[in-house]
């Protein structure tokens, strides 16, 4: 990808000159431009050189053309080769191997593993930035980062994948764990009849001497590329936890392809569907223990669908800020206009609390005692539920900024909006999440505990927090009828966000998302606010 002057092109075309049209942005420093992101940050312990680096380049021209490339000719699915015999491999663009490359490089999937201080933090800010360039590459990575934690139930297992999945290498070659220079690993639980309820699984495990021969259907395992994949299957003694990996010495492990996903948005990620056909695989963990195993991945995942919804709506509220500052309308720049800067500063609000939220639940990852990893099991909930659900109408109005161009696929607004939807997915859609953060209040009181030291902690900083939590807890004592599992989860959510804004934020900020998110009169759409101080905020946003 070019810079804006090298692709500027010629602006006298004979029958008109293109006149209030913004350049085309090109590589940008996504750490150096990110004032927030720099806040938060070194206020959780992150590690600001690595951040910058990693800045630098997710943003460089380089990197934005290569993950383009991979959009524009999305994963390929050959199932056999030109003889007849089985081949299930999926043929990527290089741009989507430049872009892995990179991530792995810098630190996305190990930084968090390494045991300097700040790694989940650096991971959850890689995860932020990468977002805002191709989301794609993010599942794979994530996934990888993620299995870390559940691999340490088989010490055996953990001896031979950790060191591949925490290099510094991408080696995206065909052939066994143990003759690659880096590795990555992937998760496959859905199932066509259960969906989110994995006791419904219907896949079989059947013991071979010291292992296990699986057979069945898995209905989602994204990133089927990966070297192996984390997958439930009943066992003897009940649904268990087992890493599948693609090759074994003798060759391919029977792991069949059947088709790719065609899916709304994510297009440089390929999403399959597989079965297995008597494939050998390795418990991970006791027999019967396979949903307390593998949600040790689950909940790391959580944190990066936490993180992924505050970098595309930073994504795509930089478009907006681009076009609104570059383009007139009425004799004005679009940025000076009275209702465009409370639209923006309104949903900058959003994309801050998010980012603020996540950041702070990554560092609660980081710290060991039990009090902050019960935090960090019921925040990364309620944030991951929250952020998602704010995605798709800030993206969708950062678009509108742009007008018919926001609608157009030369702009990034079309890949940011189809993502929008997918972190509120993947991993346990609204409804479950909710569910979920019930259950975890009620089954484990040091999360509730420690949510009510956090909320309490930012108590006397703003009056209108005070009253707003205190009518939380008067119209919930304790825990809501299921039907009002989003209203609630909704609330105590929005004053989590606010706890951590009140903690790290600028005062216009932390004040401004409490006076329009807790308090004071507004309407349902974003925009639909007064009192903001709308110069402080926009000012944030753009790094001053």
């Amino acid at each position: 990808m070019q810079d804006s002057a090298a692709c500027a092109g010629r602006g006298d075309l004979g029958t008109h000159e293109v006149q209030n049209q913004p350049q085309p942005r090109g590589g940008r420093d996504l750490w150096a431009e990110d004032a927030a992101l720099r806040s938060y940050a070194a206020h959780h312990g992150g590690r600001a050189d690595a951040l910058a680096l990693a800045g630098a380049e997710y943003g460089s021209g380089a990197l934005l053309e290569a993950a383009a490339e991979a959009r524009r000719d999305p994963p390929r699915l050959e199932l056999f080769s030109r003889s007849g015999r089985r081949l299930d491999e999926v043929r990527f663009n290089a741009g989507y191997h430049q872009v892995m490359a990179a991530a792995q490089r810098l630190g996305y999937a190990h930084a968090a593993w390494d045991g300097r201080p700040g790694g989940h933090v650096t991971h959850a800010a890689h995860v932020y930035m990468l977002n805002q360039v191709e989301p794609g590459v993010c599942c794979p990575m994530t996934m990888t980062y993620a299995a870390i934690p559940a691999l340490r139930h088989a010490p055996d297992l953990a001896a031979l994948w950790h060191p591949k999945l925490l290099s510094a290498e991408y080696d995206p070659a065909v052939r066994p764990v143990a003759h690659k220079r880096g590795a990555t690993l992937g998760m496959a639980m859905t199932e066509k009849q259960g969906g989110s309820d994995v006791r419904a699984n219907t896949t079989r495990a059947v013991r071979d001497g010291a292992h296990y021969r699986l057979t069945g259907h898995k209905w989602f395992c994204s990133a089927p590329m990966s070297d192996g994949f984390l997958t439930l299957a009943y066992a003897e003694g009940g649904l268990t936890c087992f890493l599948v990996p693609r090759w074994l010495e003798e060759g391919r492990n029977g792991i069949r392809l059947q088709r790719l996903k065609d899916k709304l948005g994510n297009r440089a990620n390929a999403s399959s569907e597989i079965e297995y056909a008597e494939a050998l695989a390795y418990r991970v963990g006791e027999e019967g223990a396979g949903v307390r195993t593998i949600i040790e991945m689950v909940h790391h995942t959580r944190l990066d669908t936490a993180l992924a919804p505050a970098g595309l709506m930073r994504a795509a509220l930089a478009e907006a800020f681009w076009w609104a500052e570059g383009r007139a309308a009425f004799q004005k720049k679009l940025i000076d206009q009275p209702l465009m800067r409370a639209v923006l500063a309104d949903l900058v609000l959003d994309a801050e609390g998010a980012l603020a939220a996540g950041m702070a639940m990554a560092a609660a990852f980081d710290r060991t005692d039990a009090n902050s990893r019960a935090l960090a099991r019921i925040g990364v909930a309620l944030a991951k539920f929250l952020s998602n659900k704010r995605c798709i109408p800030v993206i969708g109005e950062a678009m509108e900024v742009l007008g018919g161009m926001g609608y157009v696929e030369e702009t990034p607004m079309p890949m940011l909006y189809r993502e929008a939807p997918l972190n509120g997915i993947w991993e346990g859609s609204g409804n479950v999440i909710c569910l979920d953060i019930l259950r975890t209040l009620a089954r484990e009181p040091r999360a509730s505990a420690a949510l009510n030291a956090l909320l309490d902690g930012a108590r006397g900083g703003d009056r209108r927090y005070d009253a707003a939590l205190a009518a939380h807890r008067a119209r919930w004592p304790g825990l809501p009828d299921e039907a009002e599992a989003r209203w609630f989860a909704e609330s105590l959510a929005t004053l989590m966000t606010v706890a951590c804004l009140m903690d790290a934020a600028p005062a216009a900020v932390a004040e401004g998302y409490v006076g329009s998110r807790v308090s004071g009169e507004r309407g349902s759409l974003p925009g639909s606010v007064a009192g903001l101080d709308v110069p402080a905020i926009l000012a944030r946003f753009r790094g001053a």
